[in-house]
């Protein structure tokens, strides 16, 4: 009987530790089963709990058509319009380079060159995400870029007008409040420098040459012109009679044209290098000449030395810099 009694009790010991291992295995079941998805998940690299989405677009309206752009572009190229992203807070991946102009100086850009006359395609070494081009760029060229990255290329209509190009550029890059509190700033000194110009000048006669040190001619901008026009039609400069008719963006002036350029003031600046470079110095002879020195405005002493960089571009950035060059040259 002690012993049938014994046998039982091991038979339920054992029953009961077959119940607790079976238990243990389905909990573990279980167990596993819920955290199986989330193992392979993470192995996998996904996160169950983030849901990875590609940037926001939207489309836009430029000169060629429609174009889809991001809504936040991280990674500009600005062909030509550097000068407005900086203008902007933004740093642009590459800045461009032509073998002839050189870069924009004046900007102080730290970031590679980009050779606007070599192979678009270069760019794609940067991984821009947003291309913006001016008036340089045909429907060919636009094409080319729009291979690389979504690209807008700037309405005919803005070209000639810094103000609507740093409006439309602040759209398009998702920066219209920056773009509104900038042309704000410029419009204030474009009053207060037109107020101190006409108060030193007055109605005397202004006019803007380059000196093209490729073949020592002299370059005649005209009222039209997108580099210099903004000193007229909005700082209130009055221009030389030979400026105010011209139809053309400038005019390469004949030696036999040179004394009738007689305005009370004259702007120069050399159309690569410095004043002092010494590839410049054959050309510098013009300026030595008597048919220039027996002009009025440089027997006046009213002949203004500017750099070239910042006078060869008609952007928002430049434009401020000629402000301060004009306050700082032409009133007391």
């Amino acid at each position: 009987m002690v012993g049938f009694i014994k046998g039982i009790k091991g038979w339920t010991i054992t029953l009961l530790l077959m119940g607790l291992v079976i238990s243990g295995c389905s909990t573990n079941t279980a167990t596993n089963a819920e955290q199986t998805p989330a193992t392979e998940n993470a192995a996998s690299g996904e996160n169950t709990s983030v849901t990875e989405t590609e940037p926001a677009t939207r489309v836009v309206q430029d000169e060629f058509g429609d174009v889809t752009i991001p809504v936040q572009p991280q990674r500009i190229a600005g062909i030509y319009v550097e000068d407005y992203l900086k203008a902007l807070d933004i740093t642009p991946v590459v800045q461009w380079y032509n073998p002839m102009w050189g870069v924009q100086e004046y900007l102080g850009l730290d970031v590679p060159q980009f050779d606007t006359t070599g192979s678009i395609e270069a760019l794609l070494q940067y991984d821009p995400d947003l291309i913006i081009v001016d008036g340089g760029a045909d429907m060919e060229k636009y094409e080319m870029y729009s291979k690389v990255a979504p690209t807008y290329r700037l309405p005919e209509e803005v070209l000639q007008d810094a103000d609507q190009m740093l409006k439309t550029i602040a759209d398009v890059v998702g920066k219209s409040d920056k773009g509104e509190e900038v042309a704000a700033a410029f419009e204030a000194k474009i009053a207060d420098a037109k107020s101190k110009l006409k108060e030193a000048v007055g109605d005397e006669s202004v006019a803007v040459v380059r000196l093209n040190v490729n073949d020592d001619s002299l370059a005649l901008f005209g009222v039209k012109n997108r580099l210099t026009g903004f000193i007229y039609s909005e700082l209130g400069l009055t221009p030389h009679p030979l400026v105010s008719k011209m139809e053309e963006y400038q005019e390469i002036l004949s030696e036999e044209a040179i004394p009738q350029l007689d305005a009370d003031h004259l702007i120069i600046f050399p159309s690569n290098g410095e004043w002092s470079s010494p590839e410049n110095k054959e050309a510098l002879k013009v300026l030595d000449s008597k048919l220039w020195q027996s002009l009025p405005a440089v027997k006046n002493n009213q002949v203004y030395i500017m750099e070239r960089s910042h006078w060869q571009s008609g952007a928002i950035t430049a434009n401020s810099m000629k402000i301060d060059d004009l306050l700082e040259k032409m009133t007391p």
